[in-house]
Formats: C-alpha cells, sequence, structure tokens
C-alpha cells in the first residue's frame, strides 16, 4: 500500500533552481509506489500571514487554503525542499507552512536542503529542523543536502557529475527512512488517538 506523500518547495524566485531538486524528490519517490503531490508555494500563492486557516471561521478561508489544509491533514508525510537565504530559511515556505498549525501533528517530515554553494543548504536545514518539531511534526533524522545544485541536478532533474551520484547513493537510504517514521506514526495513529 502507498503512502500519500506531501513534497513542499518554496521558491519565488524567477530562476528556481531548487525547482530540480523538487522534481526529482517526486519522481524518485514516485518510482518507489509513494502517492505523492507537489506543493509549490509560489504557484499557490498565499498571502503572508495575516490570519491562520485555524483562525477563519468554519467555511470562510479562502479557497486556496482550504485545499491545502485538506492535503495536509489528509497527508502521511512531508518532504521539505528548501533553499538557503542568507543562512536562513525560504520566506515562501515558512509562510506558506505557517499558515497551519494542528493540520502537520503527528506525522514525520524530511528536509532536503540545497544552495548555489558548497554548504548545500546546511544552516537552512537546522533551522527548519526546529520549527517543525515545534509544528508538531516528528523530523527525521536523514537529510539530504544539495550544493552547488547546478554542478548536481541538470535542468531536466537528472543527476549530473560527482554531485549527482552522490545524491543517487544518499536517497533511497533517506527514503527509507522517511517510510519507516510514516508506518510507524500510521501505526501509532491507528492505535491510539492523539493526546490533544
Amino acid at each position: 500500500m502507498s503512502n500519500r506523500i506531501l513534497v513542499l518547495y518554496g521558491s519565488y524566485r524567477s530562476d528556481r533552481m531548487g525547482i530540480r531538486l523538487a522534481n526529482f524528490v517526486v519522481d524518485r519517490l514516485r518510482s518507489r509506489g509513494e502517492e505523492v503531490e507537489f506543493i509549490d508555494a509560489k504557484a499557490i500563492g498565499l498571502p503572508m500571514l495575516d490570519r491562520m486557516y485555524k483562525e477563519y471561521p468554519k467555511g470562510a478561508a479562502p479557497e486556496a487554503l482550504e485545499k491545502l489544509a485538506g492535503q495536509i491533514r489528509g497527508a502521511d508525510g512531508f518532504v521539505f525542499v528548501t533553499g538557503e537565504y542568507n543562512w536562513g530559511i525560504q520566506p515562501g515556505l515558512k509562510n506558506l507552512t505557517d499558515h497551519f498549525l494542528e493540520e502537520w501533528f503527528w506525522r514525520p517530515a524530511a528536509i532536503v536542503s540545497y544552495s548555489a554553494g558548497r554548504l548545500s543548504g546546511a544552516r537552512a536545514s537546522t533551522a527548519w529542523h526546529g520549527t517543525l518539531s515545534e509544528m508538531g511534526m516528528v523530523v527525521i533524522s536523514s537529510t539530504i543536502g544539495v550544493g552547488p545544485i547546478a554542478q548536481t541536478l541538470s535542468a531536466d532533474s537528472e543527476p549530473i557529475g560527482e554531485g549527482g551520484k552522490a545524491l543517487e547513493r544518499s536517497f533511497p537510504r533517506f527514503a527509507d527512512d522517511l517510510l519507516w517514521w510514516i508506518e510507524a506514526a500510521k501505526a501509532q495513529r491507528a492505535r491510539k488517538a492523539p493526546p490533544y
């Protein structure tokens, strides 16, 4: 039985390089038989956070917010694909994430980071770990960092060069860890209702 996984991506830049990595993750998870939905913050276009989803009266949330809430609630796990901006996290992805809270609870999240340089978004990945944990997700210990991204994935999201080979080698373990936690969380949710 496949798992429902959301792959979330948040760059709003005109020349988005991280889309290569997001597409790679979606493709590789689908090739393992998983049901994957790609959530592109730029395409959804939520406004800067004024009101969280839960702060709207029932049935009064904007359509895009209502749809996304359902997608998040229906997911078994999440992969956050994040670039690093000035040692920090992408504002577009953070804004999308902050519109919700309880919808994220009791599911695992994985972090895939990238940058134009050799540090592969490691500082953004570290910042996301605490943020996602605070939002009620179990953040898996396996991460993937890609950099320089232009020398790791081609424009059609295929691995290239030594970085691409390293990405191909690391992805199976990353996916195995995510799927282990998805199965564990599903079993626990089926056995026992969350405490709140």
